[in-house]
Formats: C-alpha cells, structure tokens, sequence
C-alpha cells in the first residue's frame, strides 16, 4: 500500500530539534489520516511558521484523530497503516527528507520502525527530476497544511505514473 505523506514541524537549528506539529497521510485506496501534535511548542516556532503552517492547522477533523500526543499518533498510524490489513507500506513525500524524519521520530528512531517497514521514504521530487521536471500539477488546496500537502502527493504520484516514472521508482 502506497502511504503519501507530509508533516508540519518547528525547526530552529541544531540547538533545538525538529519538532512535529502536524501529519498528513493519504492512503493510495483513498483513506486519510490527519493529527496536530499536543507537545510541539510554539513559543519554539519560527516567525515564518507561525505565519505559514499554524493558521492552516484543521481544528475541526473528520478523518485521523485531531490533536494528540505523539503516542496516540503513533498508535493512531500503526492502525492505519496495519500491513496485515492492507499490505506492506511504502511512503512517499515532497522534498521529503524532513518529513521522514520527523516520521520517525513519532516511533522513536528510525530504528524503532514497525518491523517489515521501510527505513526510508520515496521521494516525489527525485523522481520528478529523474524524469527531466515536467510541470507537476497545481496545487488547489492550502499550502502548508499537512493532510492538504499528502493529497497533492498523491495527486502528483498519480501524474508522475502516466508519464511512465513507474518504470523508475515503481
């Protein structure tokens, strides 16, 4: 099962961690999962953080779980992401180093990945690159919101398949 996923987080350099404020995951058969983190700080967020992501979290959810500590998140992405129940993950991600990142922090380390997940992400804009940019479709949702960001991930998984990249990344 294809997971496409994106995260908001705080970040202020090597004396402060990055910390996870929200995370967006849409599932390839259509399912979609959002939380805000009950534990970032925002006093810790930067000014362009407090003007770009916090404005856009979703206060009102009607898909995942809303705000939660990162152990209801992580409990939370467990069960939507069982591979008993819908087969072994594969995550994608735009510019997604961070947001892997940050995926993994929610379980502790990447080392502390579920067992038989990936240790790593696909990422949306490699492959996009190693098919010479084409123009990636438009964005018509809010930039900057997580669940908003994973549903152009997928948008744009499902662009990049018809160009034939399947036959680069699969």
């Amino acid at each position: 099962m294809r997971y496409f996923i994106d995260t908001e987080f705080s970040e202020l350099g090597p004396h402060l961690p990055i910390d996870l404020i929200s995370i967006g995951i849409v599932a390839e058969d259509g399912r979609e999962f959002y939380a805000v983190s009950t534990e970032f700080r925002e006093a810790d967020c930067s000014d362009w953080v407090q003007k770009n992501v916090l404005p856009y979290l979703l206060g009102v959810v009607r898909v995942g779980i809303g705000q939660a500590s990162l152990k209801e998140i992580r409990a939370a992405i467990l069960k939507f992401c069982d591979p008993e129940q819908y087969g072994k993950p594969r995550f994608w991600g735009y510019y997604a180093d961070y947001d892997w990142v940050v995926f993994c922090q929610i379980f502790g380390a990447m080392a502390n990945l579920p067992k038989g997940w990936p240790m790593y992400c696909r990422d949306l804009k490699q492959w996009c690159d190693d098919l010479d940019n084409p123009k990636l479709p438009k964005q018509d949702s809010t930039e900057h919101n997580a669940l908003h960001d994973a549903r152009w991930n997928k948008q744009v998984w499902e662009f990049l398949n018809l160009v034939g990249a399947n036959k680069v990344f699969g």
